[in-house]
């Protein structure tokens, strides 16, 4: 992909990623029931979402995302690609892979407003993760539907935010939980991992 393209500078029929999800704007008969309508700071950017719950939602408290949203931590929503669909300004985006510190569309990848840059979405292979705080909540029900369920990286926390939700030092469930996570969910944790750990051992895996 040359520069141009990547940052979404070239003409509808060349920019390929126009035409796939995230970015591919779905037309009237596909059936899109659009359920929330999000922007950016500058209002360039809109996009809709069709899905009522992110599938899932968390407060990431990793060094990439505390530097890239001068922030103490990110909310995240997770969605399917195909459940968004831009109004406008697909074509004003422009990307940065993080872990090569380039401008390339190559995922994953952040997603930002050309214009204001506020973040859109981090692009993954197979989701995107959405920022809740640019979605336009008609109610507090809609609000509700979008509440964080974990704290993730919790380990690298800047501050602390006693909370009751699950802490998780590292990626939720594959690393420890931590702080003030509920106890019960600490044992229910602690208790699989036993009994994967006596598997293993059964299989002989452990030796």
């Amino acid at each position: 992909m040359d520069k141009d393209q990547a940052r979404g500078k070239e003409t509808e029929g060349m920019s390929e990623w126009k035409q796939r999800p995230p970015y591919r704007i779905h037309e009237s008969n596909d059936n899109f029931d659009a359920r929330y309508e999000a922007s950016c700071h500058c209002g360039k950017v809109k996009y809709q979402l069709s899905r009522e719950e992110p599938l899932d939602s968390k407060l990431c408290h990793c060094t990439t995302c505390q530097t890239q949203h001068a922030a103490p931590f990110q909310w995240a929503a997770i969605f399917h690609k195909e459940d968004i669909s831009f109004s406008n300004g697909h074509h004003d985006l422009e990307w940065y892979d993080p872990t090569d510190k380039s401008i390339e569309h190559k995922l994953p990848c952040k997603v930002r407003c050309s214009f204001c840059h506020s973040p859109i979405m981090d692009e993954g292979r197979n989701m995107i993760l959405l920022f809740p705080s640019l979605v336009h909540f008609k109610n507090d029900q809609d609000k509700a539907n979008f509440k964080p369920r974990c704290h993730m990286f919790y380990g690298q926390r800047v501050m602390d935010i006693p909370d009751g939700l699950p802490k998780w030092s590292g990626l939720n469930n594959e690393s420890d939980l931590i702080e003030d996570s509920p106890p019960e969910l600490v044992k229910q944790t602690e208790r699989k991992r036993e009994e994967e750990r006596a598997k293993r051992f059964e299989k002989g895996e452990n030796k």
